[in-house]
């Protein structure tokens, strides 16, 4: 139960602590910039999709609300990403040139990033294995011909996230995310300084957390507990990125507090799995059951009906139906954000 208190003051401080206070202390530039403060020159590379990619489409699942500390899109229309990677942490910018996709990368993850560009941008998936057959979906298809499934190879950093979001609104889910990460994960390398973008803390850190921070952050004990269970075994869990998706799936649901909603949130990005439909959602079954069979009220097994004629491609089915904008009406209040911290 260590990670529910705060840490002793005679250990390592946290990322959050020791940074700013070293760098007073010694001078020394913020992480990705040279000896005298200069950004390091980034690595690069350039790759060339097989077909029409759309980078918003792709890359948005990532995003998690408008001020998300990791994820950023600047008006030159290029994606900025931090993230942490088993080489370290690492700021990628991915940007159109034409047909081909150039990509810059900074820090000690910079290699890593651009070797798994591919496949974050969708290299492994492949659209020609669905079907669609409904008219809604064999519409959508054609009018968003850029959609392609990413795999980002990591499980955490969409882990996290996902278990913030359990139960709670996404505004609340999006505070929760944005107030940790920006008060325990470390700027970003590279010229980000102006983007103010962070990446998330490591295990460690998620665990050092105490638990009036949780409390401050809106998070209440259930879903900290499970992120602690979780950053506990983070090496287990990230196994799961090279995964078959049942297996991943059950990988992750060994962990008190990781049901299906949470795993399939999670390995839809972390795999790329285009089956991992997410069962147990607010809204989904009733903007799936609308769309297909005019059934607004639909329940997860009445949707999970529905798309068995689309089984290996469900996720990819309802990503087309969301981008469908074919979404039902709403006839009732907005669930009220809950506040905890002011408990």
């Amino acid at each position: 139960m260590a990670g529910r208190f705060a840490p002793r003051t005679t250990g390592p401080a946290l990322p959050h602590q020791a940074a700013p206070a070293a760098r007073r202390r010694t001078g020394a530039p913020p992480p990705g910039a040279g000896a005298e403060g200069r950004t390091e020159p980034p690595l690069t590379r350039e790759w060339t999709p097989s077909g029409p990619l759309d980078l918003r489409l792709v890359l948005g699942p990532l995003r998690r609300g408008p001020a998300d500390p990791t994820f950023r899109m600047t008006p030159d229309g290029a994606f900025w990403r931090a993230t942490r990677t088993p080489e370290g942490p690492g700021t990628l910018r991915v940007a159109a040139r034409g047909d081909r996709v150039g990509a810059e990368a900074w820090g000690p993850g910079a290699e890593w990033l651009l070797a798994g560009l591919p496949a974050l941008l969708g290299a492994d998936d492949d659209p020609d294995a669905f079907t669609p057959h409904h008219p809604l979906l064999a519409a959508t298809r054609r009018r968003r011909p850029g959609l392609r499934l990413l795999r980002t190879g990591l499980v955490m950093e969409s882990l996290i996230p996902s278990v913030l979001e359990q139960k709670v609104t996404t505004d609340e889910a999006y505070r929760a995310w944005r107030l940790l990460v920006r008060r325990y994960g470390t700027p970003a390398p590279g010229p980000t300084t102006t983007l103010g973008l962070h990446v998330m803390p490591d295990a460690r850190t998620w665990a050092m957390i105490p638990s009036w921070e949780w409390h401050k952050a809106g998070v209440d004990t259930k879903r900290s507990s499970t992120i602690l269970r979780a950053v506990r075994v983070a090496p287990r869990l990230e196994e799961a990125s090279s995964m078959p998706f049942p297996e991943a799936r059950a990988r992750l649901e060994l962990i008190p507090g990781i049901g299906p909603w949470t795993s399939a949130e999670t390995l839809q990005r972390s795999n790329g799995a285009p089956d991992a439909v997410t069962v147990g959602d607010y809204h989904l079954p009733s903007i799936v059951g609308h769309a297909l069979a005019d059934n607004r009220h639909a329940t997860d097994e009445e949707m999970l009906t529905l798309l068995t004629p689309y089984e290996g491609q469900r996720h990819r089915a309802t990503r087309l139906i969301l981008l469908s904008g074919r979404i039902p009406e709403r006839r009732g209040p907005r669930m009220t954000p809950g506040n905890i911290a002011a408990l």
